[in-house]
């Protein structure tokens, strides 16, 4: 009786498996970019400066208004709303928000109109707490809008000038007037430093707001580069803007300081330092010294200097050498005697360092085998400095506490994944935001000095429970040891995988210098279009190799001098070795990637014509001569000084090997990696009378979307993948001893 009664449970159990299978929904590119799996998130949080309130910007979808909201930290309740954009009447909503140093004042950004990457235009508005008025700040659209730090002047950037707007006046001095467009910009970034240094504002407030440092830069000689923008007339327009490539002139740059009450200007003179690029300036907690960093061409030699403003005179306080280069970082703070926190790479591993005021060495701060991710601050009361690293594992990240003499460490986060933290303004709480490749964003508030949760803020349990109605697989990590070197790997394999079939493997990577892309972390779009793949048969497999980020110095920095050899090496090195594995059909190899890693994705294909039958390359660099000065030759050098380097790298000088099938997609507005790659690459392999497809999207950027493009493009990449590795359901063959 009770081996009859355990075969009917076993069938229920297996009819129930079977039906609940059934009901599970196979994820689709409209569902991906429809929205089906948008994230909650904590919008433009900042802590008020009574570190006991924290205020973000809501967003009332329904009546399209956005509102500030402040909540207190420990007890989650809603304080008040500071300004409803409904009660405004000349804003329907902003965009973002900023408080001036005292909180009286809040700039807010509407109508942004975007430049670049990380530079806008925009409409915005000075809104008065107290009065609760908002004042239009200029009738022009504008750039990089800042506080002094009492509130009272704003300055910002417009047509490549600096201008300062007193609040309660109303009257506008214009500090720069040789702003020249492709010619003089002052205060405001080019396009190479906007990009490669990733800032935009080139300008900085004192203390006391009696000073404005800021970096003229002269575009006079720097080579011009127009794309043609097709749009909907009849004849087409260009933009044409000031680019330098690899081995090409930069431009000049120059430091200067800008006296509010005298209103004169005076040029600072760093020549006697490494001063061919100036990546940062930042005032420290003495009104009148100004921090400048200061880096060579080749950017292997990072020098920290300050400056005095009244006298104008310069020291070296610090310097940075390494036989690669050096990053630059925006972790540099200043404690209250004007001691500085600094990280550096200089015993092998990203690390925290404390020097004194005239530079001396204090102490390494945090010491071993494992890289700080982010430094978040210093609490003066504690004498504890908090940073995110990878102690727990190289692909996830916790948050971590530690007294500046570099002792009584304590791990704050105990989930393990991606751990970051945004710390109220007194260092009392901090808000965690945690994920893995199973929990979307979760915001919990945590003490400070413990680490305990005190209340869970925002979870997405909405979408993990959606997520979970879907026929997905589990990424699975492990590592994968190619060419001496145990390297991070995760594999997606289809839901019903049979260990006793072979299936065709599309491999993922991005593989640029300092990156990671086998992370323990909530997914984006690329993560449900590979479980999408995957529920459709493909087992997809992603490798970070040599040369991508976080497991030291001497891993990240071997690619110096030759972008492109030993990552490919790795890539085609990975392919074979899962090529042997018995459920593996190594006849079907496929791999893509975008922008860097379409660059590594055409290589691959090429160099590894016997290992991959096909790629995809996205808005790829077909040659590193063709990128721009300071991320190529960070890593490459110049042209002239490292020839073969560039050359025997690069996907169009191996278009001849190409045997598989090549897809090739890129945007004709790219304004980072120029069609120009793509175009050089297609007459290369046309001349090599090599058969290929390619694709490109009229006035699309590097990003590649607006509309239905990006819906369109994964529509373009499945069909494919479909065709050239074949439909798995049709094609999947049973094991043969």
């Amino acid at each position: 009786m009770k081996k009859v009664l355990s075969l009917a449970v076993l069938a229920f159990l297996a009819t129930l498996t079977s039906t609940l299978t059934a009901q599970e929904k196979n994820i689709t590119l409209e569902d991906i970019w429809g929205g089906a799996f948008r994230t909650e998130r904590l919008d433009v949080l900042r802590s008020l400066k009574n570190g006991k309130e924290y205020s973000v910007l809501n967003f009332n979808r329904s009546k399209g208004t956005s509102a500030i909201d402040v909540y207190d930290y420990k007890s989650g309740k809603k304080v008040k709303t500071l300004l409803d954009s409904e009660s405004l009447d000349d804003i329907s909503r902003f965009i973002s928000y900023e408080f001036s140093g005292d909180e009286s004042k809040i700039l807010l950004a509407t109508q942004l109109k975007q430049i670049f990457r990380r530079s806008s235009l925009g409409t915005f508005y000075v809104y008065d707490v107290n009065t609760k008025a908002a004042t239009l700040l200029s009738d022009d659209k504008v750039q990089e809008p800042t506080f002094n730090e009492d509130g009272t002047k704003v300055a910002y950037g417009f047509n490549n000038n600096i201008y300062i707007k007193d609040l309660a006046s109303g009257e506008i001095t214009q500090v720069t007037s040789d702003g020249v467009k492709n010619k003089v910009i002052n205060g405001i970034t080019d396009w190479v430093y906007e990009e490669e240094f990733a800032f935009v504002r080139a300008f900085d407030w004192s203390k006391d707001g009696n000073y404005i440092a800021y970096i003229r830069f002269d575009e006079s000689e720097v080579p011009e580069f127009s794309m043609d923008v097709y749009g909907e007339d009849l004849y087409q327009t260009q933009q044409v803007f000031k680019y330098p490539k690899a081995g090409e002139a930069n431009a000049k740059v120059s430091l200067h300081l800008y006296e509010v009450s005298s209103g004169k200007s005076s040029q600072v003179d760093v020549s006697e330092f490494n001063s061919y690029y100036i990546p940062r300036i930042k005032w420290t907690n003495d009104p009148e010294v100004l921090s400048v960093q200061l880096t060579n061409r080749h950017q292997n030699i990072l020098d920290l200097v300050f400056v005095d403003a009244k006298s104008g005179e310069a020291t070296l306080i610090h310097q940075e050498k390494d036989d690669a280069y050096v990053d630059v970082t925006d972790n540099l703070t200043f404690l209250n005697d004007n001691s500085f926190i600094w990280t550096s790479e200089k015993d092998g591993w990203n690390h925290i360092y404390h020097y004194s005021k005239k530079g001396k060495l204090i102490n390494q701060v945090t010491q071993g085998d494992w890289e700080v991710t982010r430094y978040y601050g210093f609490d003066p009361k504690t004498g504890r400095v908090y940073y995110q690293s990878t102690e727990n594992g190289s692909i996830n990240r916790d948050v971590y506490s530690i007294t500046s003499s570099g002792k009584n460490k304590v791990r704050l986060t105990q989930d393990v994944g991606n751990n970051s933290a945004a710390f109220s303004a007194d260092y009392t709480y901090f808000i965690n935001t945690f994920s893995d490749t199973q929990t979307p964003y979760l915001f919990t508030l945590r003490e400070a000095l413990s680490g305990d949760q005190v209340r869970e803020i925002k979870n997405n349990n909405a979408l993990k429970d959606k997520v979970a109605g879907y026929k997905t697989s589990k990424k699975e990590f492990s590592t994968i040891n190619i060419n001496g070197e145990d390297l991070n790997m995760y594999m997606i394999k289809p839901k019903d995988f049979d260990p006793n079939k072979e299936y065709p493997l599309f491999m993922y990577q991005y593989s640029g210098p300092g990156s990671q892309s086998v992370g323990n972390r909530w997914g984006g779009s690329n993560d449900y279009w590979h479980q999408m793949l995957a529920q459709e048969g493909f087992i997809v497999a992603c490798v970070d190799g040599r040369g991508t980020g976080l497991k030291g110095r001497d891993f990240k920095k071997m690619t110096q001098k030759e972008l492109g050899k030993y990552e490919v090496e790795d890539q085609i090195a990975v392919a074979k070795e899962l090529g042997k594995l018995s459920y593996i059909d190594a006849d079907r190899i496929g791999i893509w990637g975008w922008s860097y890693g379409g660059f590594m994705s055409s290589n691959c294909l090429f160099q590894g014509a016997d290992t991959f039958a096909m790629a995809i390359a996205v808005a790829p660099v077909g040659s590193w001569r063709f990128y721009d000065t300071i991320y190529t030759e960070r890593y490459m050098q110049t042209p002239q000084e490292n020839p073969s380097g560039y050359d025997n790298n690069s996907p169009i000088t191996h278009v001849d090997k190409l045997k598989g099938d090549f897809l090739l997609v890129h945007g004709t507005a790219d304004d980072n990696v120029h069609v120009q790659n793509s175009f050089r690459l297609v007459e290369a392999l046309v001349q090599a009378n090599k058969d290929f497809d390619w694709l490109m999207y009229p006035d699309k950027n590097h990003g590649i979307y607006g509309g239905y493009t990006r819906l369109h493009l994964y529509n373009k990449m499945t069909q494919f993948i479909r065709e050239t590795l074949g439909k798995p359901e049709n094609t999947l063959t049973e094991i043969r001893d």
